[in-house]
């Protein structure tokens, strides 16, 4: 699974960083993670606001909304890849 979060820095980008972390961490997940801080990378998405979630080049989330959501969005993503959540 390659998961990007696409952010300038700012504290909910940071906690969404860290939350896929801990959360692929707890739940041993293997992925590869990428915080993308440029901002011409950021806008070829097509958003307009920080953070946003990309799992396999696929925006899943915009703005930060928890580690529940983003924990329930990642073991989706990750049964779809034929892990083992």
């Amino acid at each position: 699974m390659d998961i990007k979060i696409l952010g300038i820095g700012c504290p909910s980008c940071q906690s969404m960083l860290n939350d896929v972390n801990r959360i692929l961490a707890r739940n041993g997940m293997q992925a590869r993670v990428e915080y993308v801080t440029d901002i011409e990378r950021i806008l070829s998405y097509g958003v307009m606001s920080t953070p946003v979630l990309v799992i396999d080049g696929q925006i899943v989330m915009t703005g930060h909304r928890g580690a529940s959501k983003i924990e329930a969005v990642l073991k989706t993503a990750g049964k779809l890849n034929g892990m083992e959540v």
